[in-house]
């Protein structure tokens, strides 16, 4: 997956360490709870993978696991 810059990020993260991804990510409060967002896309290689059949991975560096929640969203509109 590739992460995208988000619309109206409000921060990046790991902009200046080489060894990860910058990652825009979108602050938001919502229901009261503090959220961070961020918007990724498959490799075509990974869409196919996905079209047969295959599945999203989510992994957590570390040992304990945040509350995480992974959707979708439609393509953007040109």
């Amino acid at each position: 997956m590739q992460p995208l810059r988000i619309t109206n990020a409000t921060r990046v993260l790991a902009e200046a360490q080489d060894e990860y991804y910058a990652l825009a990510i979108l602050d938001e409060v919502i229901d009261g709870a503090p959220q961070m967002t961020s918007v990724w896309e498959p490799t075509p290689k990974e869409l196919a993978m996905l079209q047969e059949g295959g599945a999203v991975r989510l992994s957590i560096i570390g040992t304990v696991h945040p509350p995480v929640m992974i959707t979708t969203q439609p393509a953007p509109k040109i």
